[in-house]
């Protein structure tokens, strides 16, 4: 007989789903921002506080009593404001009562969307360089992720490459625009290829859209709701967390079709069931007034043009930044080394972060590209600017 001196004390071995997943860079690059005091454009958050307003909506329905579990596909005002919303910008109806589902932003939305579709040995085509939840989660769902690269340089889609890596085992296809890491937005083109593409074939679409509403130069966002052949397959992807620079919400939402909708939410309430109650309501209300995310376009244009022209006085190569919050630059003509090292040399000798555009990357393709982010105060730009000027 065992006593409590003598029981043998034993953790069981532990298989791991995700042997390729460590530390993201994200977590590094920040780290070593704040380490070495230097201004962090790594990481893609805003600097500044969101409208007040917005804070105040979130407590006063605190204050109602709004405190309990909502129902489970979200508040019906807010999926009600969605479905507005997505009508008045992009012309096409979904009913707020069985195709909106309010998430726990867009990283839960997007695995739930996979989890939803893709069994063991679904076929998964993403399009490197790519947010890197992606791939973890179509490895978790029991997938196999088929890599299909962007155009090096522009980042454009490449069909003829997605049209051969389409197999009679593709399940889903998953679609970034505005895009995260290359700041590159999908044209109009783009989308009716795609459309075409798809059209004789069974294969679902998840549209990450979670820079919808920052696409500049006066270029229109190509939602896929605009295109029915696409709605009709499509799991479309949204964050209010972007949209309202509330990043540390997590709330965002899906719209999709009835009968896509109905598996989503079987695995959204064993997810997550619900999301946070009072701010659902909040974002209901402000949601009221469209003036907030019909000027983001320009907020973020005069952000990403002050950036770019300290930008140009440096030796940075600058890639174009059609739309997101991100700006790339070419490190050719500043630096012998990789991304990944000059992303730490950057840090910790200029006092700027950023982050390789390998690390979005399976294989760690280096081309020599560094990301920037320029959701930060005008200040916070300048600093920066005035450090990357002994480049």
């Amino acid at each position: 007989m065992t006593t409590p001196d003598t029981v043998s004390v034993r953790t069981p071995p532990l298989q791991t789903k995700l042997p390729a997943v460590g530390t993201t860079i994200f977590t590094v690059m920040s780290a070593l921002a704040t380490e070495t005091g230097a201004v962090n454009l790594g990481q893609g958050f805003p600097d500044f506080n969101c409208d007040p307003k917005l804070v105040n909506d979130v407590s006063q329905a605190m204050q109602q009593g709004l405190n309990q579990y909502p129902p489970m596909p979200g508040v019906p005002a807010l999926r009600e404001a969605i479905s507005r919303k997505i009508e008045a910008l992009h012309g096409h109806h979904y009913r707020a009562a069985d195709e909106i589902t309010v998430t726990a932003g867009a990283t839960q939305a997007i695995i739930t969307a996979i989890l939803a579709i893709v069994r063991a040995g679904d076929e998964v085509i993403v399009l490197e360089p790519c947010y890197d939840s992606y791939v973890p989660n179509i490895e978790l769902a029991g997938g196999v992720v088929v890599r299909v690269p962007l155009t090096p340089g522009t980042f454009r889609p490449d069909f003829d490459r997605i049209a051969a890596a389409i197999t009679p085992r593709t399940r889903a296809i998953l679609i970034n625009s505005p895009h995260n890491p290359s700041a590159t937005v999908w044209s109009q083109q783009d989308m009716l290829r795609l459309q075409e593409l798809l059209a004789p074939t069974d294969i679902f679409l998840i549209s990450d859209e979670v820079y919808e509403h920052m696409v500049f130069d006066g270029q229109t966002h190509q939602s896929a709701a605009r295109f029915p052949g696409l709605a009709a397959r499509a799991f479309i992807v949204s964050s209010f967390g972007k949209t309202y620079h509330v990043t540390g919400w997590k709330v965002g939402y899906v719209a999709a079709p009835a009968a896509l909708t109905a598996e989503f939410r079987k695995v959204h309430q064993f997810n997550v069931f619900t999301v946070n109650t009072p701010v659902q309501h909040a974002l209901a209300q402000y949601m009221a007034d469209p003036k907030p995310y019909l000027e983001l376009p320009a907020f973020y244009q005069h952000k990403r043009d002050l950036f770019r022209a300290g930008l140009a006085r440096t030796r940075f190569k600058l890639l174009p930044s059609e739309g997101s919050y991100f700006q790339c630059v070419d490190i050719s003509e500043v630096s012998d080394l990789g991304e990944a090292d000059f992303a730490q040399w950057l840090t910790r000798e200029i006092g700027v972060a950023a982050i390789p555009l390998s690390a979005f990357y399976g294989d760690g393709f280096d081309q020599r590209v560094v990301r920037f982010c320029f959701a930060k105060k005008d200040e916070t730009l300048i600093a920066a600017l005035e450090r990357l000027a002994k480049l």
